[in-house]
């Protein structure tokens, strides 16, 4: 029984590398993608290609004075007769003042990215990425942005856009006046239009705080 046991674990040795499963990211081989240091703020594990392989995303985080700096990146594993290791999918440069860490999540293949930042009014918002088999990149397929004020004092504006079919979703509400609701904002009716896109990759994704201010009305002007 010895004798079987140890000719499968030297059979296991010498299977060659497309034949092995690739190691899941290692602290160090994170720490060799960020810049000079830089510290882990969140990681998540998946499939993000469908190949059966774990692949990984992870926030850093740089807090050198006048110097902070913050991004995500992405690593999808790969192995061939040869080697195995990860090829770089995406990258994008995040708020370096966030509220708390980022969220990763994995979800059908589709990588989640949530993150607060701001101050006393916050800007919330989920990005979505879809790897791109040809493209061999990350690309975005939605975000939802919503800036509000943390003390409630004064009204918030929320954004849905599926970057896939155009739909593109404009929320507004202002504090609530009525002393017989209890609900602290007002909602208008949703604004709904098509809004098209081309392909967006993970390192041009478009900013949330862009494109709320985009659609900010100025108290001098009325869109009604």
């Amino acid at each position: 029984m010895r004798q079987c046991l140890v000719s499968i674990a030297l059979a296991a040795v010498a299977l060659p590398a497309f034949a092995q499963r690739v190691p899941v990211m290692s602290a160090e081989e994170m720490q060799g993608l960020m810049p000079d240091g830089a510290k882990m703020e969140t990681r998540v594990d998946g499939d993000f290609n469908g190949d059966g392989e774990t692949d990984t995303a992870f926030v850093w985080r740089s807090e050198k004075a006048g110097e902070e700096q913050r991004g995500l990146m992405v690593g999808v594993a790969y192995r061939n007769e040869f080697d195995m290791g990860h090829d770089p999918a995406g990258e994008l440069s995040l708020d370096p003042f966030p509220l708390g860490p980022a969220s990763l999540s994995v979800r059908k293949g589709v990588l989640i990215v949530e993150d607060l930042t701001g101050g006393t009014t916050a800007t919330q918002s989920t990005r979505r990425y879809r790897y791109d088999a040809k493209q061999k990149k990350m690309r975005l397929i939605g975000i939802d942005a919503e800036r509000y004020s943390r003390t409630n004092s004064h009204g918030t504006v929320k954004i849905s856009w599926n970057l896939l079919d155009g739909t593109h979703i404009v929320e507004r509400g202002e504090p609530n006046t009525d002393p017989k609701s209890d609900a602290a904002l007002v909602y208008a009716k949703p604004e709904r239009t098509a809004r098209k896109s081309l392909p967006v990759w993970m390192e041009g994704s478009t900013d949330p705080d862009s494109l709320i201010d985009a659609e900010v009305v100025p108290d001098a002007e009325d869109r009604d």
